[in-house]
């Protein structure tokens, strides 16, 4: 386990310290990487099952690739169970097919491979390299595909709410907020094709759009709401205005957001209100202080990971770690960082 056990003359605090570190290893660990306005997220279950969703850029001198490596040797792995690819733009699968020849990946997950993407003219190089590393074997989620992971006890459930621009069924109650979405242009991105993927633990529930923007956002939350209330909330699109439609994120409510920004990139005052909007929302994490805008436009300061330009940057990420029954999570910035302890809402 990662904590520092100092020896001890005194037996019982041993024993405590033991006690303690076992109970540590049996939390569901969220490492959100800073990869620099790209997206980057290790799940590793209390069972040791881990799922990285997205990877970041593939240049940079491998930035991005050696911040992904170094967070799944802080968890302790020597191999990655499940690689998800939110969508194919290249800052969320631009390391998949690296990462895969310098560490065992079992299993590739993605929204189905296009047979083209006018936005990417270097896509067909890129894919090749993808397909290449998954063999040709990766494997297509669809909105309505749920799936449960081994977790020593509580399991952990994962439910796909969009993919490839198809949502689940609006069921659920009333949206209070639909009224809030106004009609913006079709987006004929591949954001608006992400995977949106809704991890629960016992009561606790985490909530993973990738990129997935505006239109689609409103055609899963309205009228109804589906989906319910979140406690642990990765703003979408690194915080940019396309996405973070209040229909949204003003109904999922999150206790707590953590937004995958960079110090350009992302970030946004207008999706920073509307998450500042929300009711339950106690704090908003950011990877990177937006250096275009002042302080009080964004998160305090005390809740931004890294606050210099891409140059000297640290690369510094965000930590949840949720309790074996899902009570209570902690969210702290870096290895070594403050511990802000919060509460599951309880369903």
């Amino acid at each position: 386990m990662r904590f520092r056990m100092f020896i001890s003359t005194c037996c019982f605090s041993l024993l405590v310290s033991i006690a303690q570190a076992g109970e540590e290893n049996q939390h569901l660990d969220i490492y959100f990487i800073d990869v620099e306005g790209g997206a980057a997220t290790l799940i590793v279950t209390p069972a040791g099952e881990s799922i990285l969703i997205d990877s970041g850029y593939p240049d940079n001198n491998g930035r991005d690739r050696d911040r992904i490596l170094e967070t799944v040797k802080l968890a302790n792995l020597d191999h990655i169970d499940h690689a998800v690819v939110s969508h194919w733009h290249v800052d969320h699968y631009g390391n998949h097919a690296t990462l895969s020849s310098l560490i065992p990946i079992h299993n590739f997950w993605d929204r189905g491979i296009p047979d083209a993407l006018q936005e990417d003219k270097n896509f067909d190089t890129r894919i090749a390299d993808y397909r290449a590393a998954t063999q040709n074997q990766s494997n297509t989620l669809r909105a309505g595909d749920h799936f449960e992971l081994d977790s020593n006890g509580t399991p952990l459930s994962v439910t796909v709410l969009t993919a490839s621009r198809n949502v689940i069924p609006n069921s659920g109650e009333p949206n209070p907020f639909a009224s809030e979405s106004e009609d913006r242009p079709r987006d004929e991105s591949d954001n608006a094709c992400s995977l949106s993927l809704l991890f629960e633990f016992g009561d606790f529930r985490f909530l993973c759009c990738g990129d997935l923007t505006w239109e689609i956002e409103a055609k899963l939350m309205t009228p109804n709401n589906p989906v319910g209330t979140v406690d642990l909330f990765m703003v979408t699109h690194h915080g940019l205005p396309t996405s973070n439609n209040p229909v949204l994120v003003k109904a999922l409510d999150p206790t707590v957001a953590v937004m995958c920004n960079g110090p350009t990139k992302g970030g946004h005052p207008d999706s920073i209100a509307t998450l500042q909007s929300c009711q339950s929302l106690e704090h908003l994490y950011q990877l990177h202080r937006n250096v275009k805008l002042d302080a009080d436009a964004q998160t305090p300061a005390e809740f931004i990971a890294n606050s210099e330009p891409t140059e000297n940057c640290d690369g510094i990420g965000v930590k949840a770690s949720v309790r074996p029954d899902g009570s209570s999570y902690t969210v702290q910035i870096g290895n070594d960082g403050k511990l802000t302890e919060y509460k599951t809402r309880k369903r």
